[in-house]
């Protein structure tokens, strides 16, 4: 296969990734980064997330950029990984696969010859093993085509170095899980600012893992939006036909309000303080009324009676009834995570 110098990098926005392309752009390789974005990433938004700030590196590097969503494909993946899952819901191995394949099939369009990555041997426990990244490189069709920048001398070299695209020597032999070596090179590249560092994927989060699995139990038709909720609020499955979802703030409780689907109903307390819920799954007036219970619950307003709105959409359709108070911890054994 002949090489050229221009080539594709996974652009995280995080540290690691923003050091391999910094490094291949001082050797004179012609980079296009690219950024790959779901639902389950955890960078805060206030601090600009990482799709921006992929976004951002990208332009102060002055390489051109392409974000791609991990679409519905990703997540079926997720719900059953041919290489399994990690601590909690997270599909490590096959999500790289999943990557690097859509890479690989991006490269003959960009005229790009082998790919850039960020991975440091040994600093994941799942995917940055050497067997694994064998494995991953393997399966994503692009052996001897990785270029890891920050542990290169600690793999045998690969094409780009081979045939001197690249210049090994100016490589690195960053491992293991510790950062020092990463954050003295930063100083020295001049890279000061960079978000989730060791990662933001709430699929390593147990909290998203019980409610994904939840998720994949009691639904064969779940969306996008199905996904987003499961980053809001708290979740309760009180039956095995009925799931809630409670809103910690006004934020969330007006965000649930905004994504609620035909069939589903909100819950929201009238003339006092107090959470929105949004239900999923059938009701009846016992149900109801734990429903009403636990948005009084959560009042810090003391009532002889709660007062209620149920909107049923697409009709939006309300009705108001009265709710008594309870235990907070009367629901706890149905939260899911």
């Amino acid at each position: 296969m002949s090489l050229n110098k221009k080539a594709v990098a996974l652009l995280s926005g995080g540290l690691d990734s923003t050091l391999a392309v910094k490094l291949m752009i001082d050797q004179g390789i012609d980079v296009t980064a690219i950024h790959f974005t779901s639902v389950f990433c955890n960078c805060s938004p206030k601090k600009a997330g990482c799709k921006m700030h992929a976004r951002k590196v990208a332009e102060e590097f002055a390489v051109p950029i392409i974000v791609i969503h991990k679409g519905m494909d990703y997540i079926k993946m997720v719900e059953n990984p041919p290489h399994g899952h990690g601590s909690a819901i997270n599909a490590c191995i096959d999500c790289r696969i999943y990557m690097l394949r859509k890479v690989k099939e991006m490269m003959p369009e960009l005229g790009a010859s082998f790919v850039i990555t960020g991975e440091v041997l040994g600093q994941r426990p799942m995917s940055q093993q050497r067997h694994t990244i064998r494995l991953i490189e393997k399966e994503s069709g692009l052996q001897d085509l990785i270029l890891r920048p920050l542990s290169a001398q600690h793999f045998e070299p690969t094409l780009p170095e081979r045939e001197g695209i690249v210049d090994r020597d100016k490589l690195l032999n960053i491992s293991g899980r510790g950062r020092k070596p990463q954050f003295e090179l930063a100083e020295n590249l001049g890279v000061t600012d960079y978000p989730c560092p060791a990662g933001g994927c709430l699929l390593t989060d147990k909290v998203i893992a019980a409610r994904l699995r939840d998720l994949f139990a009691h639904s064969t038709d779940y969306n996008q939006t199905d996904l987003v909720l499961l980053t809001l609020g708290r979740h309760y499955r009180l039956y095995p036909d009925l799931k809630i979802i409670l809103g910690r703030k006004q934020e969330e409780n007006e965000r649930l309000i905004s994504l609620v689907k035909d069939g589903q109903s909100i819950f929201e307390p009238v003339n006092f303080r107090g959470p929105t819920i949004l239900v999923v799954g059938r009701l009846d007036d016992e149900r109801e009324a734990t429903i009403g219970a636990m948005i009084a619950a959560h009042s810090q307003d003391t009532k002889p009676s709660y007062q209620i709105k149920k909107t049923t959409y697409p009709d939006a359709n309300s009705i108001m009834f009265k709710a008594q108070r309870q235990p907070r911890d009367t629901w706890d054994k149905h939260r899911l995570g």
